[in-house]
């Protein structure tokens, strides 16, 4: 998958790029939206895909994660890059990840300040709001198609 000028995605691996994938997840999340620490890390980080963004410096910009059952989460892109198309190449390429894999169906825990970002990326809501780390979220889902062999 292409990205836009400027960055570009790739799988990232959590013992080895554990560094910047931290840094970005501890920025946005414990820093910028206050989630206690203690609930940013999880067993799931060692045995989940990762996406990677870095800009054309080497500098990493956003971050996503795959776990095993299809669940996309830990969804995050600096503040200056955000709106300039990281997310949703994050996005595409864990639900390209999940494609080839062959997940039928996705699913994930949007902030409800989100939920249009992930629908126009095929994502439907459902479910009551409710809170994670005090931050109200709705459950999404979205259908995949089969890769054709």
């Amino acid at each position: 998958m292409s990205s836009p000028p400027g960055f570009s995605v790739r799988t990232a691996s959590w013992q080895e790029d554990l560094a910047p994938l931290q840094d970005l997840r501890r920025t946005v999340f414990i820093l910028e939206q206050q989630v206690p620490e203690s609930l940013e890390w999880d067993e799931f980080d060692a045995v989940s895909q990762h996406a990677l963004a870095i800009d054309a410096h080497g500098h990493a910009i956003g971050t996503g994660r795959l776990l095993p059952d299809g669940h996309i989460g830990r969804m995050a892109v600096r503040h200056e890059w955000r709106g300039q198309g990281v997310g949703g190449a994050i996005l595409q390429f864990l639900v390209d990840c999940a494609k080839r894999r062959g997940d039928a169906v996705l699913h994930l825990n949007a902030q409800t300040h989100a939920i249009g970002f992930y629908e126009r990326h095929g994502f439907v809501v459902y479910g009551e709001d409710f809170p994670d780390a005090s931050i109200p979220h709705r459950r999404m889902t979205r259908v995949l198609q089969p890769v054709a062999s």
